[in-house]
């Protein structure tokens, strides 16, 4: 009997020393990230990469401690990942932030099928955090990101600590419901021509107060708008705003919704309707901001934001 036990011991150790070397030739697991890709541009930074999701490369920012809860934000259509920078500097003294240009954004490559309903959108944000392995992310999106952002969560929840949202798509604006409608002429023009005083114009009245605008802003979305203007246009065809109620009903994490009176895009009374549908939901109103809280009053509602992550 104990010379049964002693092979049965030693079978057990050749065994582990088995798998033990086939998990260390397996090395370590894969970066995510595409090797020492660089992109030309005088937005990338150090703290930029690229990331392959789904065919599509993302162009992804990190700051903060790599080992703090993450903290995920999306920017709204025509925009860049440079919309938060204010937000970013203040959070990732303790969060880990991540920031992305949405496909066919910013430095982010177009979708190669063109594939932009939201819906798809939602399955590159799905792979993005598959790959990084986020879990307990705090999940924050503006406008179009916000839209993602909370459809994101209300299939996922698993995956979602809280979810903040600034101005977000949902309710029926510019006459698009379940189906997409035909982009005006203007739009398509403003979109590939981007002329300095129309884009200065059009960002203007994203801002409750326009002398609050950062020095440069205007500049840089023309910059990073112009080269994308197929893929924006094909987003707007594709673009779709669905009854929202009974989704929003099934969004079972806690809710941040930051609203601007002075927004012109999305109406604060959307927030509202949202407030009355979302199970945990509350709602800031700033009397004198816009469509865009975070770069208009940055300080102000980032402590919003704090203070509801630390309930």
């Amino acid at each position: 009997m104990r010379r049964v036990i002693w092979l049965i011991a030693i079978l057990l150790v050749l065994l582990g020393l088995v798998v033990g070397g086939w998990l260390l030739s397996r090395g370590p697991a894969p970066s995510p990230y595409v090797a020492d890709a660089v992109v030309d541009s005088p937005y990338w930074s150090e703290h930029d990469r690229l990331i392959e999701i789904d065919g599509v490369t993302l162009r992804v920012r990190e700051s903060g401690p790599e080992n703090a809860q993450p903290v995920l934000l999306i920017h709204g259509f025509s925009y860049s990942l440079e919309s938060w920078d204010a937000w970013a500097q203040i959070l990732d003294d303790t969060y880990r932030v991540i920031r992305f240009d949405l496909p066919g954004h910013g430095l982010s490559g177009p979708d190669p099928d063109n594939a932009y309903a939201v819906s798809d959108t939602v399955e590159v944000l799905d792979g993005l955090i598959t790959a990084l392995d986020l879990n307990n992310t705090v999940l924050v999106g503006n406008s179009l990101g916000g839209l993602v952002a909370w459809r994101y969560t209300a299939d996922n929840p698993d995956r979602v600590a809280r979810l903040a949202l600034l101005a977000p798509g949902g309710y029926s604006i510019n006459g698009v419901t379940e189906e997409p409608v035909a982009v005006p002429v203007a739009v398509s023009f403003y979109l590939r021509s981007a002329p300095l005083p129309m884009v200065q114009g059009a960002t203007a009245r994203l801002f409750g107060d326009a002398s609050r605008m950062p020095e440069g802003m205007s500049e840089r979305v023309r910059d990073l708008m112009l080269p994308q203007a197929d893929a924006l246009i094909a987003r707007l065809e594709q673009f779709t705003l669905p009854d929202p109620e009974a989704d929003l009903a099934r969004i079972s994490r806690p809710v941040l919704l930051i609203w601007g009176e002075r927004d012109v895009m999305v109406p604060v009374d959307h927030g509202e309707r949202m407030l009355a549908v979302i199970p945990d939901a509350e709602l800031i109103r700033f009397t004198d901001l816009g469509h865009v809280p975070h770069e208009e009053a940055p300080a102000d509602t980032v402590d919003d934001l704090l203070v509801f992550m630390d309930e």
